[in-house]
């Protein structure tokens, strides 16, 4: 079976940004922090820090321990974006890229004479060679060469930075074995424990184990589809539905009052109703996510649920927050991170209305609003209870969700 599929892994892409714009971090271990304070955590790391030890997740205090010379950077979402669209385009000019898979991944289709194995490295190697031309010379990338997509991924990750793998159709199922369970796309933490129940403890066994093995493990056909994807197998993408939409900000330190954390909710849950609109859905149920800093205990959490017919009404939305925000017990310590999320996710098209429902008129004032703001900036028009927040909760880029600047941007 031919080589099907190429895969482009960024390394360290937030922190390789900022060392290709700022050449005076070029060489040093940098950590990318959503806002800049001791209590928050890197949401990317430089290849140089992660030779120290410091990852993704690794909180503010222990980076310092593991490197005293860490230099920490606040985190520019838009500029990622746009650097992002950059590394797409540098990619397509060599070969048609087939699926971003997210502001760092993406995955090409191999056709034709790309699928010999020669001429698939050489296009790994010209891939890389553009990026550094059109892009910037310290955005190194690993590329995955495989019968399939699941497989090139791996390959991506067999090798950082700057690596090119490639994992041949005669070399199956071996060459996965010396692999831990976790490393495989679709395994995490829960999964490896339900494969370890059934007696799975490493690739080797998952490699030998059958269709309805797999199938019991994952609970339905996905099992089947993992099971063919460790030979070689294409299989095609399954169609994914979009099932919520929200967003979380990490407050600053001057934020951890009530007041000031509500005013940020309030500027989080008008992005996520914007974004709502845009995608052309409406919601039914509407989530607040609480966490606060508890003296020598760590993180408290809370959490609650609205749930409503389907709408995409802003005001609706501030109302359902403002009695979920009154719901909660008394605050345990000072707020570190809020977070909603719009949830029950239907298409706007097929919402039944209620014909004597007095809020049609609001789709004509979230129309204007969202035309203006995507306009002008998106802190031009704002109703009053997010003022206080306005300037906080920047753009944030989820692990799936590349956003859309003209939606999401910041003004």
């Amino acid at each position: 079976m031919a080589l099907h599929s190429l895969y482009v892994d960024l390394n360290s892409y937030f922190a390789s940004v900022e060392q290709q714009l700022r050449p005076e971090l070029r060489g040093r271990p940098v950590g990318v922090l959503p806002v800049m304070a001791d209590t928050t955590c890197c949401i990317a790391a430089s290849i140089d820090a992660k030779r120290y030890g410091i990852k993704t997740g690794t909180p503010v205090w222990q980076a310092k321990k593991l490197c005293r010379d860490v230099v920490f950077v606040q985190a520019r979402p838009s500029t990622y974006v746009d650097i992002h669209h950059r590394i797409v385009a540098a990619v397509d000019s060599c070969t048609p890229v087939s699926a971003v898979l997210s502001i760092d991944e993406m995955a090409c289709d191999l056709m034709g004479s790309d699928r010999d194995e020669a001429n698939a490295i050489a296009l790994g190697k010209q891939i890389k060679q553009a990026i550094y031309e059109q892009v910037g010379e310290v955005l190194h990338s690993s590329v995955g060469i495989a019968p399939n997509r699941f497989l090139a991924k791996t390959a991506s990750n067999m090798q950082k930075p700057d690596g090119l793998v490639v994992i041949r159709q005669d070399e199956l199922p071996q060459r996965l074995h010396g692999l831990r369970l976790g490393a495989l796309t679709g395994i995490g933490r829960a999964m490896e424990q339900r494969l370890n129940q059934l007696g799975i403890h490493t690739v080797e066994q998952l490699c030998a184990a059958s269709r309805e093995t797999l199938r019991r493990a994952w609970g339905g056909v996905e099992g089947e589809r993992f099971h063919a994807k460790l030979r070689g197998e294409f299989v095609a993408s399954a169609a994914t539905q979009r099932s919520s939409v929200g967003h979380s900000h990490v407050l600053a330190p001057e934020m951890r009052d009530p007041d000031s954390a509500l005013a940020v909710l309030y500027r989080l849950l008008h992005k996520a109703a914007m974004r709502l609109r845009h995608y052309g859905h409406c919601a039914g149920g509407l989530g607040l996510h609480l966490h606060y800093v508890k003296g020598g205990r760590g993180l408290d959490r809370w959490s609650d649920q609205a749930r409503f017919s389907p709408h995409a009404d802003t005001l609706q939305f501030n109302r359902r927050l403002a009695e979920l925000w009154q719901r909660r017990p008394p605050d345990p310590g000072p707020l570190l991170k809020v977070g909603v999320t719009l949830t029950d996710l239907v298409e706007h098209g097929q919402v039944t209305r209620d014909l004597f429902d007095p809020d049609d008129q609001h789709e004509s004032l979230n129309s204007v609003l969202d035309e203006i703001n995507q306009r002008y900036g998106a802190n031009t028009l704002y109703f009053g209870g997010a003022h206080r927040g306005r300037a906080a909760a920047p753009m944030r880029i989820a692990f799936s969700h590349v956003p859309d600047l003209q939606v999401e941007s910041d003004g």
